[in-house]
């Protein structure tokens, strides 16, 4: 393995530049952190999580904690943006360190912040390719491991660290990067993010300091590490920014609180409700004997929860996510909070059975080729049957504005008209006014 890798690396991260088409991107990118974390951090929405992150990690004074605490906001309702390649949720890691570290940095600009970001969007999606495809599915959570490393790259970036500390920082951030798939349905999942963030932080503070670790050859071990043998390295380095990544495949912003593993399974039964509404059906579960859910083996890897207790475990459940788009029309966030599962809903998701399609490719191999078909078997011996890929959902448009708008819905119309076109980031001042709001 090439033991020069991350100072190639690093003098990469320092040196390319994004455009404006890639900032306007990253304005989208920003509102819908925003939109994902006010709710929140205003304490609309319930997160009985919160406290002990605070208590445990007080941010006063230490912007390390102040970045996990963000991380865990912006994280908890997973509500935030996926990137395919990076097979996580770039944004909540990698702005929270960034917002962090420019808390006390004065000489930060809304323009440097985003082009850092950017560049962190782009090194996640390298690093989901150079890790392979065996990572995630070996049990691994992107957002955590890799992004703790994206994040430590795009703070070197913010920050202008000379190319020996950016070595060094991406080291320190490699040989502290974990996080498990197994605590997802709970408040550890959120947790991953902000461990991430926090790690990022003091990662590049100690580089910054002079903190000596190894310079080279950690990033490589970790690749060979937990790549599972499927590793390529190479994707780290080859056609930075041609296009960039948060260009192509592009953030992908969530329509619904729910693991990204299950939307298209919720569309595709809410065209099978169009239909059986269309039909005389007005009681969509009276009318339902059984429904089948079917997929490329091993689409179901995060959303594995079979029967949720709460509305936290429910964002993880394909059973409990396709009855509540039959009988409500909708994946609304008020289903998906740490109250216990809706009783109506739960009954028509145990009658939901999986059905892992064996024609077709393994999701490992291809999650792009992912599909959802739910197939409804009906009391009157009708069939109705509907397939959803998960390009088809990617694809359709989220508009990151109206979901920032419906975020701030309890708070006072010019505050939230102000903090609506703050989150655009149209200039340093705001920034600075985001950041002032967001750490107190």
């Amino acid at each position: 393995m090439n033991i020069s890798l991350t100072a190639k690396l690093a003098r990469t991260i320092l040196s390319i530049n994004p455009g404006e088409d890639e900032r306007r991107r990253a304005r989208d990118g920003v509102t819908d952190y925003f939109a994902c974390l006010f709710p929140v951090l205003h304490g609309s929405v319930l997160d009985s999580g919160l406290d002990a992150v605070f208590r445990v990690y007080p941010a006063e004074h230490l912007v390390e904690n102040l970045a996990l605490q963000l991380g865990y906001m912006s994280h908890s309702l997973d509500f935030d943006d996926y990137h395919a390649t990076f097979r996580g949720h770039p944004t909540t890691v990698v702005l929270s360190t960034l917002l962090a570290l420019s808390k006390d940095c004065s000489t930060v600009s809304a323009e440097s912040l985003l082009d850092a970001y950017i560049v962190g969007v782009e090194l996640a999606g390298r690093l989901g390719k150079a890790i392979g495809t065996r990572h995630y599915s070996a049990g691994f959570h992107s957002t955590a491991t890799l992004g703790t490393i994206a994040a430590a790259g795009a703070a070197c970036r913010l920050l202008g660290l000379s190319a020996a500390e950016t070595q060094m920082a991406i080291g320190l951030a490699t040989t502290q990067a974990s996080g498990l798939r197994s605590q997802f349905g709970s408040a550890a999942k959120p947790l991953h993010s902000g461990l991430a963030a926090r790690c990022a932080v003091s990662s590049v503070l100690l580089a910054q300091a002079g903190f000596r670790g190894q310079s080279s050859g950690v990033l490589e071990s970790f690749l060979q590490a937990f790549g599972f043998g499927v590793e390529q390295p190479p994707s780290l380095l080859i056609g930075w920014g041609q296009p960039w990544r948060i260009a192509e495949p592009g953030l992908e912003f969530k329509r619904y609180p729910t693991c990204g593993g299950t939307h298209s399974a919720a569309e595709a039964a809410f065209f099978l409700r169009e239909q059986m509404l269309s039909a005389g059906h007005h009681v969509i579960q009276d009318a339902i004997e059984r429904i089948d859910v079917s997929f490329p083996p091993g689409a179901d890897t995060a959303a594995n929860i079979v029967a949720p207790e709460n509305g936290v475990e429910a964002r993880f459940s394909l059973e409990y996510v396709i009855a509540d788009a039959l009988i409500n029309g909708s994946v609304a966030l008020e289903n998906y909070s740490e109250a216990a599962v809706k009783p109506v809903i739960a009954a028509l998701a145990a009658r939901v059975t999986r059905q892992p399609d064996p024609a077709a490719p393994a999701d490992e191999l291809d999650p792009d080729r992912r599909f959802h078909r739910v197939t409804l078997w009906l009391h009157d011996g009708n069939t109705l049957s509907h397939c959803i890929t998960r390009r088809e959902t990617a694809a359709a448009f989220t508009d990151v504005q109206a979901k920032l708008q419906r975020s701030l819905a309890t708070l006072p119309a010019a505050q939230a008209q102000n903090l609506l076109r703050d989150a655009r980031l149209p200039d340093t001042a705001a920034l600075h006014r985001l950041i002032f709001l967001i750490s107190q």
